[in-house]
């Protein structure tokens, strides 16, 4: 890691409003760099209102290639965590579009700028899902060998970010320098109606069923300190899956749920449920305009029994996750501290 004394070196950071990108720029600035940012005028910046002030804000977004370019005037490294994460089909065209045209702008702006090295977060689900009906029907664990394959199991989100990878592969191949990491279901201090803090809400809500898959998990805070050390690092051009650990969603709402002191799910969904749950769903968001609850690929990935290798990065740079204990612990605390 830097010294204070770099704090000249500026380091961009797209989606620095996010659950990923606020946790990577407020470590960031505790190290003392400077952190540049693209911001929109309806940006929501809820998520980092303690660290706002403190980033140096260029108007713009990963589709505007001319704010890419001031953005990236006299920066030395590129953390690029600008996503859109959605399973609802309404929202397809604006994932595609800023999920691969945004990083194809974002490392190709890298490349004409010269910057030193590309730190990409993407997803596991990049890493694509076998087809069920080619494998067993146990638990199979996917590691950073993985290669993309069309499957059921796949999520058009999943599609989007490993189109998106094969961008910044594309500009390796052009000279880049970069990283890739690809985190499993990230746990952290967010906005309750948004990404994995849903879950937390889910429980806190008091609902009553849970899948019966398995969830892999990686704490923000991780994400973020194994993203600024393999950008530090003399690694470059290789993946990493980033995840904790995994369990099953029974015991990961018994946690939250001990957390909040609330009363857990308790009821299994079955495969035939979920199938009527998430037409359901569809029907009501048609009707309301509101958003789904469960769509019919989350109603998939959430029976699958899939586990993330995540050791590869503990060999590489010693690095320790977060327990989930921990993680649930400090995650109920922060929410019940910012209730809506």
């Amino acid at each position: 890691m830097k010294s204070l004394a770099d704090s000249s070196l500026r380091i961009l950071v797209t989606g620095a409003n996010g659950l990923i990108g606020g946790a990577i720029a407020r470590l960031l600035l505790r190290e003392g760099y400077t952190v540049r940012g693209l911001r929109r005028p309806q940006s929501n910046f809820h998520f980092i209102r303690d660290i706002e002030s403190q980033i140096e804000w260029v108007e713009g977004d990963v589709l505007d290639v001319l704010s890419l370019e001031e953005a990236m005037k006299e920066v030395v490294y590129v953390i690029h965590t600008a996503a859109v994460v959605s399973f609802t089909p309404r929202d397809r065209p604006q994932m595609f579009q800023v999920n691969v045209a945004g990083t194809a702008n974002v490392v190709n702006m890298a490349l004409e700028s010269k910057v030193k090295k590309l730190a990409f977060v993407s997803s596991v689900a990049a890493l694509g899902r076998p087809d069920p009906r080619m494998t067993n029907s146990g638990i199979t664990t996917i590691n950073e060998e993985q290669k993309w394959e069309e499957s059921p199991l796949n999520s058009h989100y999943g599609k989007s970010k490993y189109l998106a990878e094969l961008e910044v592969w594309r500009a390796v191949a052009e000279g880049l320098d970069a990283v890739v990491v690809n985190p499993s279901v990230v746990l952290g201090e967010g906005d309750w109606q948004r990404s994995s803090t849903q879950l937390f809400k889910y429980v806190y809500d008091e609902k009553q069923y849970y899948t019966q898959g398995l969830i892999n998990y990686v704490d923000v805070a991780d994400v973020a300190s194994a993203v600024v050390k393999l950008l530090f690092s003399d690694i470059k051009n290789e993946r990493f899956i980033l995840s904790g650990g995994y369990t099953t969603y029974q015991e990961l709402f018994g946690k939250i749920a001990s957390g909040f002191g609330k009363k857990a799910p308790s009821k299994a969904v079955s495969a035939l449920l979920a199938e009527v749950i998430w037409r359901f769903e569809a029907a009501r968001s048609w009707l309301t305009g509101s958003r789904p609850l469960i769509t019919k690929e989350t109603a998939k990935t959430a029976r699958t029994k899939l586990i993330f290798d995540g050791k590869k990065i503990k060999n590489k740079l010693n690095f320790d996750y977060t327990t989930l204990d921990e993680t649930v612990a400090r995650v109920c605390s922060y929410l019940e501290k910012n209730k809506p």
